[in-house]
């Protein structure tokens, strides 16, 4: 019978990766320990076990790549993993209370840290690099936010005067824009305090109103509605009542732009290293899952998949972290320093390995909407 440590030798082999080998993406194991941790612990075992310093990689991004090219963490099943699955099916975390734990555990840990990490607008979705209609390629990360802003008002039709709605606002970058450079008049919600308190502090005189709330407590008719980066917090058993509350709110001639983070396959929990650390009680939709919530309410008018924009993109929030991080780790620890990396070039490999989608999904109200 093999021990801990040769069935993990093994299953690394499997991808390419070497244990304590020479290339950039070969793991480098600091404590023998970390072996039976994972087998017994899964996915959430592995990521603290790196954010322990039990284990590191020199390009971890090229690592987790391999990983999932090659499903490797599919080699891993144990009963807690089963526990955990079960427990997220029978559950609906993202409502009540479990609906703002995500704002509590990472978007209020701490505005400055954002502010160094993301671009000038402080847009913490993907970027578009490529060309779209009359907007060049991008040539940094604040020209690729800026050309993504600009996209989706393209997509909208969005016009001087126009009340739009943006569900999860994030730090008020779209609004802003929106409002400054299309002269529309915006209503922002978000679940989380320094996210507003950061919206209500840069709008200046632009016609925005900011607001903590919930989506479901919405009742107010918009032109056009938006959510960016939001869906993912929503839920598979909420998907519909979100898709309603959508649909109430917006205009008979209105248009719905969804961008979300997708997944290839349907599936009811995410991994548990991420729901503990970064995004509590999230779930990636399927298209599968996007197309059933929006039956009999709407009809989809574009549909942009860009994922591979969204690895670049996070490379970028993780190199602005790292050269950041000697004027913020007085407020933060080394572990934090270690989890925030996991998490950055983890997610960065899940698009480069396409398992992980970004979609901009346009929708209207059952087909009320004629194109030029």
């Amino acid at each position: 019978m093999l021990s801990f440590k040769e069935k993990g030798i093994a299953i690394f082999n499997m991808a390419d990766i070497e244990v304590n080998g020479n290339d950039p993406w070969d793991i480098q194991v600091h404590n023998d320990e970390f072996y039976e941790r994972t087998f017994r612990g899964g996915p959430l075992a592995f990521g603290e076990s790196y954010m322990d310093g039990w284990w590191s990689v020199e390009s971890l991004d090229q690592f987790f790549t391999k990983i999932f090219n090659n499903s490797l963490e599919e080699k891993i099943k144990t009963y807690r993993l089963f526990l955990y699955y079960l427990k997220s099916i029978l559950r609906n975390p993202q409502k009540g209370k479990g609906s703002i734990k995500v704002a509590e555990v990472h978007y209020n840990v701490g505005n400055n840290l954002y502010a160094c990490m993301l671009d000038q607008r402080m847009v913490y979705t993907c970027g578009y690099w490529n060309k779209y209609k009359n907007l060049p390629s991008a040539g940094n990360l604040d020209e690729a936010q800026e050309h993504k802003l600009d996209m989706i008002c393209q997509k909208i039709g969005l016009k001087k005067g126009d009340k739009v709605l943006d569900i999860g606002c994030g730090w008020g970058s779209f609004t802003h824009y929106a409002a400054e450079k299309y002269g529309a008049k915006c209503v922002g919600i978000t679940i989380s305090k320094e996210q507003l308190k950061y919206a209500n502090e840069m709008k200046g005189d632009l016609p925005i109103e900011y607001r903590l709330e919930d989506y479901r407590d919405i009742d107010e008719k918009f032109d056009c509605i938006v959510s960016l980066g939001m869906f993912e917090h929503v839920g598979y058993k909420n998907y519909k009542t979100y898709m309603k509350t959508v649909y109430k709110n917006l205009k008979e001639d209105g248009l719905f732009l969804l961008q979300t983070i997708g997944t290839n396959v349907s599936v009811k929990h995410t991994d548990p290293w991420i729901n503990k650390y970064i995004f509590p009680n999230s779930m990636l939709p399927s298209a599968t899952q996007i197309t059933k919530s929006i039956e009999n309410l709407f009809l989809i008018e574009d549909w942009h998949n860009y994922g591979v924009q969204y690895d670049y993109t996070l490379m970028q929030w993780y190199k602005n972290f790292k050269k950041a991080w000697p004027q913020m780790k007085d407020k933060y620890d080394e572990q934090f320093y270690k989890m925030w990396e996991y998490y950055l070039l983890s997610s960065a490999a899940t698009f480069r390995s396409r398992r992980s989608k970004l979609w901009q999904i346009v929708l209207s109200k059952q087909g009320n909407i004629v194109f030029d």
